[in-house]
């Protein structure tokens, strides 16, 4: 039975700079003062300028634009502000793999994060957590196609089902990509609560140690995957973790949002 460490020694792990390792440290600390991270993002020019874009975009519908990031922290909010910054760290540590279409890729992610954080918002989990976590669940596939990339090809083969690409990962790499992610963010330092929630999105239920998050990753994955989202996509949703959490499908249905409206951070 292979091992994650085992796993890991196949691969070369994709870096991340000072700004991102002390960003993703801030998380660990609900107090940390909005100057410490707009200090943190002013520190990388490029990075505020990826900001700004994203807090300009349609889908923060802001009354006027920002042009800097104390602009920004002031009308989007600081949670917000550091998971999009983070958000776009990650999105530039993966370099493009072959075998996986980098658009089609990053589309797929951050309608995830989407998802998980309109979820999240419902159950009163922490949103914007959600959000970055949620994007973050696919990772694990990029590190498969460097160590694995002629069973990457059997993984991505049509058709490609909502939830199978777990089960093809399972079955062929011994894991799959939410608990190599898992790995990589405990790596990185990403508080438990993460950690945790990408090990268990695949199959939360079954997991002997629950976590609403993943649980939300579960569901936000298989709808970020779903070729066409409308209202019949809920139906396709497992009964036995909309029981969990306790989601209404109805309410479900009459609110899904449209995946075209999520930013892309990449």
């Amino acid at each position: 039975m292979p091992t994650i460490d085992a796993f890991f020694e196949s691969v070369q792990l994709p870096s991340i700079n000072q700004v991102a390792q002390a960003l993703i440290q801030t998380l660990h600390d609900e107090n940390t003062p909005v100057r410490v991270v707009r200090d943190l993002i002013a520190r990388d020019p490029a990075l505020s300028a990826k900001l700004l874009r994203l807090a300009n975009s349609a889908q923060f519908g802001l009354p006027r634009g920002v042009g800097t990031v104390d602009d920004a922290i002031a009308m989007v909010g600081l949670n917000k502000v550091r998971t999009l910054a983070l958000g776009a760290c990650l999105s530039t540590a993966f370099t493009s793999m072959p075998g996986i279409n980098q658009s089609e890729f990053w589309k797929s992610s951050m309608a995830c994060a989407g998802y998980a954080q309109w979820i999240a918002d419902q159950l009163g989990i922490n949103a914007q957590v959600a959000w970055l976590t949620g994007m973050m669940l696919r990772l694990g596939e990029l590190l498969i196609a460097q160590a694995e990339p002629e069973i990457l090809q059997e993984i991505e083969k049509l058709p490609m089902i909502p939830g199978v690409r777990w089960q093809r990962e399972k079955r062929l790499i011994g894991f799959t990509e939410g608990q190599i992610t898992a790995e990589l963010a405990r790596r990185w330092n990403f508080p438990m609560q993460m950690v945790q929630a990408l090990q268990r999105s695949a199959d939360p239920i079954a997991e002997q140690a629950f976590s609403r998050l993943g649980a939300v990753l579960h569901l936000a994955g298989l709808l970020a995957e779903s070729p066409e989202v409308n209202p019949d996509t809920i139906r396709t949703l497992p009964q036995d973790v909309l029981d969990v959490l306790t989601l209404d499908a109805q309410w479900m249905r009459e609110r899904l949002p449209n995946p075209a409206q999520f930013n892309d951070v990449s």
